[in-house]
């Protein structure tokens, strides 16, 4: 059983920056590939990033190469979403998941573990 908390959402100006970070429970947080989801009002949940569990190997959605960048901290069960530039467009709930033993997770349901979401609000 794995719990998930993210934080450091935020009301923001088009332009920033923001670290979002979501903590893991559990002693095996290595062995877990960790993704970011994120849900617009009025819109379906859309893959942001992964990072795989064997070698902290990133991917990305279209929309996110270039101004995301998901790391992992395996020593303090932490999962990190790095966001610049932030637009108007990036105003959504974001989530983290979590997946045992299993690498290039692209959909919501392949994930087994979610947490309850940081909101992310870009004004303009």
């Amino acid at each position: 059983q794995v719990q998930l908390v993210e934080s450091g959402g935020g009301l923001v100006q088009a332009g920033d920056s923001l670290r979002l970070s979501c903590a893991a429970s559990g002693r095996t947080f290595s062995g877990y590939t960790m993704g970011w989801f994120r849900q617009a009002p009025g819109k379906e949940r859309e893959f942001v990033a992964h990072i795989s569990w064997s070698g902290g190997i990133p991917n990305y959605a279209d929309f996110a190469k270039g101004r995301f960048t998901i790391s992992r901290d395996n020593a303090k069960n932490t999962v990190f979403l790095q966001i610049y530039s932030l637009n108007p467009e990036d105003t959504a709930v974001y989530h983290c998941a979590a997946k045992r033993g299993v690498d290039y997770l692209y959909r919501g349901d392949e994930y087994d573990y979610w947490g309850q979401g940081t909101q992310v609000t870009v004004s303009s």
